[in-house]
Protein backbone atom coordinates (compact mmCIF):
# COMPACT_ATOMS: atom_id res chain seq x y z
CA UNK A 1 0.00 0.00 0.00
CA UNK A 2 1.41 3.41 -0.81
CA UNK A 3 2.27 5.63 1.93
CA UNK A 4 0.01 8.79 2.42
CA UNK A 5 1.29 11.80 0.92
CA UNK A 6 3.27 13.77 3.23
CA UNK A 7 2.95 18.08 3.47
CA UNK A 8 5.24 20.35 4.24
CA UNK A 9 4.21 22.52 7.09
CA UNK A 10 3.42 25.36 6.01
CA UNK A 11 0.80 23.22 3.23
CA UNK A 12 -0.03 21.03 6.06
CA UNK A 13 -1.23 24.45 8.03
CA UNK A 14 -3.04 25.95 5.32
CA UNK A 15 -5.20 22.50 4.58
CA UNK A 16 -5.84 22.41 8.53
CA UNK A 17 -7.21 25.91 8.34
CA UNK A 18 -9.55 25.18 5.22
CA UNK A 19 -10.85 22.31 6.73
CA UNK A 20 -11.38 25.07 9.88
CA UNK A 21 -13.20 27.33 7.53
CA UNK A 22 -15.42 24.60 5.96
CA UNK A 23 -16.18 23.22 9.76
CA UNK A 24 -17.10 27.38 10.57
CA UNK A 25 -19.53 26.77 8.03
CA UNK A 26 -20.89 23.21 8.67
CA UNK A 27 -21.74 24.01 12.41
CA UNK A 28 -24.19 27.36 12.35
CA UNK A 29 -27.11 25.90 13.89
CA UNK A 30 -25.48 22.69 14.69
CA UNK A 31 -26.30 21.04 18.25
CA UNK A 32 -29.89 22.80 19.91
CA UNK A 33 -32.22 21.62 22.08
CA UNK A 34 -35.58 21.84 22.47
CA UNK A 35 -35.72 24.49 19.08
CA UNK A 36 -33.28 27.12 20.70
CA UNK A 37 -30.94 28.53 17.68
CA UNK A 38 -28.82 31.74 17.21
CA UNK A 39 -30.64 34.41 15.53
CA UNK A 40 -27.49 36.60 15.17
CA UNK A 41 -23.64 35.92 16.32
CA UNK A 42 -21.04 38.32 15.69
CA UNK A 43 -17.63 39.70 16.69
CA UNK A 44 -15.33 42.49 16.65
CA UNK A 45 -12.09 43.31 16.85
CA UNK A 46 -11.49 46.96 19.06
CA UNK A 47 -8.83 48.63 20.68
CA UNK A 48 -9.43 46.84 24.34
CA UNK A 49 -9.93 43.71 22.18
CA UNK A 50 -12.79 41.00 21.16
CA UNK A 51 -16.11 41.32 22.02
CA UNK A 52 -18.74 39.17 21.19
CA UNK A 53 -22.67 40.10 20.24
CA UNK A 54 -25.05 37.58 19.97
CA UNK A 55 -29.03 36.70 19.84
CA UNK A 56 -30.86 33.53 20.92
CA UNK A 57 -34.27 32.56 19.54
CA UNK A 58 -35.92 29.83 21.98
CA UNK A 59 -39.67 30.66 23.74
CA UNK A 60 -39.17 29.46 27.43
CA UNK A 61 -40.69 25.85 28.06
CA UNK A 62 -43.70 25.95 29.70
CA UNK A 63 -42.60 23.64 32.87
CA UNK A 64 -39.33 26.47 33.04
CA UNK A 65 -42.02 29.43 33.35
CA UNK A 66 -44.18 26.84 35.86
CA UNK A 67 -41.30 26.97 38.17
CA UNK A 68 -40.03 30.70 37.63
CA UNK A 69 -43.82 31.40 38.80
CA UNK A 70 -43.37 29.22 41.86
CA UNK A 71 -40.51 31.59 42.54
CA UNK A 72 -37.54 29.23 42.30
CA UNK A 73 -34.54 31.43 40.29
CA UNK A 74 -33.75 30.13 36.59
CA UNK A 75 -30.03 30.40 35.74
CA UNK A 76 -29.29 30.67 31.87
CA UNK A 77 -25.06 30.33 30.87
CA UNK A 78 -22.82 31.50 28.17
CA UNK A 79 -19.64 29.83 27.70
CA UNK A 80 -17.27 31.11 24.88
CA UNK A 81 -13.59 29.52 24.23
CA UNK A 82 -11.00 31.43 21.72
CA UNK A 83 -8.59 29.10 20.12
CA UNK A 84 -6.01 29.79 17.43
CA UNK A 85 -5.05 26.63 15.33
CA UNK A 86 -1.47 25.32 15.60
CA UNK A 87 -0.58 22.75 12.77
CA UNK A 88 2.62 21.80 14.82
CA UNK A 89 0.74 20.89 18.32
CA UNK A 90 -2.69 20.66 19.93
CA UNK A 91 -4.93 24.30 19.19
CA UNK A 92 -4.04 26.73 21.75
CA UNK A 93 -6.96 28.13 24.12
CA UNK A 94 -6.47 31.90 23.63
CA UNK A 95 -9.42 32.69 26.38
CA UNK A 96 -12.38 31.33 28.15
CA UNK A 97 -14.88 33.66 29.00
CA UNK A 98 -18.58 32.54 30.98
CA UNK A 99 -21.40 34.67 31.30
CA UNK A 100 -24.44 33.66 33.77
CA UNK A 101 -27.87 35.59 34.13
CA UNK A 102 -30.19 35.03 36.90
CA UNK A 103 -33.96 35.54 36.34
CA UNK A 104 -36.53 35.44 39.44
CA UNK A 105 -40.19 35.70 39.75
CA UNK A 106 -40.68 38.36 42.71
CA UNK A 107 -44.56 37.66 43.69
CA UNK A 108 -44.99 40.48 46.00
CA UNK A 109 -44.57 43.31 43.16
CA UNK A 110 -45.42 40.93 39.97
CA UNK A 111 -42.13 41.71 38.56
CA UNK A 112 -39.07 39.72 36.92
CA UNK A 113 -35.39 40.30 38.15
CA UNK A 114 -32.45 39.72 36.00
CA UNK A 115 -28.89 39.74 37.62
CA UNK A 116 -25.80 39.23 35.27
CA UNK A 117 -22.23 40.61 36.15
CA UNK A 118 -22.93 42.44 39.61
CA UNK A 119 -25.87 44.10 37.76
CA UNK A 120 -29.96 44.06 38.57
CA UNK A 121 -32.89 44.83 36.88
CA UNK A 122 -36.58 44.51 37.02
CA UNK A 123 -39.26 43.95 34.46
CA UNK A 124 -42.93 44.38 34.49
CA UNK A 125 -43.29 41.32 32.12
CA UNK A 126 -41.66 38.22 31.24
CA UNK A 127 -41.24 39.11 27.93
CA UNK A 128 -39.10 42.22 29.03
CA UNK A 129 -36.90 40.03 31.40
CA UNK A 130 -36.29 37.07 28.42
CA UNK A 131 -35.00 40.01 26.16
CA UNK A 132 -31.93 40.57 28.54
CA UNK A 133 -31.34 36.86 29.24
CA UNK A 134 -31.29 35.93 25.53
CA UNK A 135 -28.29 38.01 23.86
CA UNK A 136 -25.48 39.77 25.11
CA UNK A 137 -24.16 42.74 23.03
CA UNK A 138 -20.32 44.01 23.17
CA UNK A 139 -19.08 41.35 25.63
CA UNK A 140 -15.32 41.33 25.97
CA UNK A 141 -14.39 37.94 25.43
CA UNK A 142 -10.38 38.80 24.83
CA UNK A 143 -7.67 41.08 25.92
CA UNK A 144 -5.52 43.13 22.82
CA UNK A 145 -2.37 41.68 24.17
CA UNK A 146 -4.15 37.89 23.69
CA UNK A 147 -4.51 38.52 20.15
CA UNK A 148 -2.34 38.25 17.35
CA UNK A 149 -2.18 39.22 13.06
CA UNK A 150 -2.13 35.92 10.78
CA UNK A 151 -5.68 34.22 11.29
CA UNK A 152 -6.27 30.88 12.45
CA UNK A 153 -8.24 31.75 15.14
CA UNK A 154 -11.95 30.15 15.88
CA UNK A 155 -15.07 30.53 18.96
CA UNK A 156 -16.25 27.28 20.48
CA UNK A 157 -19.74 29.14 21.82
CA UNK A 158 -22.31 27.68 24.37
CA UNK A 159 -25.55 29.03 25.92
CA UNK A 160 -27.83 26.54 28.05
CA UNK A 161 -30.52 26.75 30.17
CA UNK A 162 -28.11 25.81 33.17
CA UNK A 163 -30.24 23.30 35.57
CA UNK A 164 -26.74 23.04 37.47
CA UNK A 165 -27.20 25.80 39.83
CA UNK A 166 -31.02 24.42 40.58
CA UNK A 167 -31.81 23.73 44.16
CA UNK A 168 -30.39 19.93 44.46
CA UNK A 169 -34.01 18.16 44.70
CA UNK A 170 -35.23 19.62 41.21
CA UNK A 171 -32.23 17.96 39.67
CA UNK A 172 -33.58 14.19 40.24
CA UNK A 173 -35.09 13.42 36.98
CA UNK A 174 -34.64 16.63 34.84
CA UNK A 175 -33.97 15.68 31.58
CA UNK A 176 -34.99 17.06 27.98
CA UNK A 177 -38.44 15.95 27.41
CA UNK A 178 -39.71 18.03 30.38
CA UNK A 179 -38.41 21.09 28.61
CA UNK A 180 -35.12 21.54 30.84
CA UNK A 181 -32.69 20.61 27.91
CA UNK A 182 -32.56 23.86 26.00
CA UNK A 183 -29.17 24.26 24.80
CA UNK A 184 -26.90 25.90 22.10
CA UNK A 185 -23.60 24.68 20.66
CA UNK A 186 -21.92 26.79 18.08
CA UNK A 187 -18.27 26.33 16.51
CA UNK A 188 -17.56 29.35 13.67
CA UNK A 189 -14.02 30.69 12.49
CA UNK A 190 -12.93 33.99 12.39
CA UNK A 191 -11.45 35.66 9.54
CA UNK A 192 -7.70 37.53 9.96
CA UNK A 193 -10.17 40.48 11.18
CA UNK A 194 -11.65 38.81 13.58
CA UNK A 195 -15.01 39.19 12.25
CA UNK A 196 -16.93 35.58 12.06
CA UNK A 197 -16.42 33.75 8.71
CA UNK A 198 -19.68 34.14 6.86
CA UNK A 199 -22.16 31.16 5.89
CA UNK A 200 -25.07 30.15 5.74
CA UNK A 201 -27.55 29.47 8.47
Amino acid sequence: MPNPPVYPPTRRALLRWSAALLLGAACWGVAQADGADLGQFSTQRGDDGLELSFVANFELPHSVEDALHKSVPIYFTADVALLRHRWYWRDARVANVSRTWRLAYQPLTRQYKVSTGGLNQSFASLPEAMALVRGQSGWHIADAKELEDGGGYYIEFSYRLDTSQLPRPMQIGLGATQGWGLSIEHTVALNPDFSVHSATP
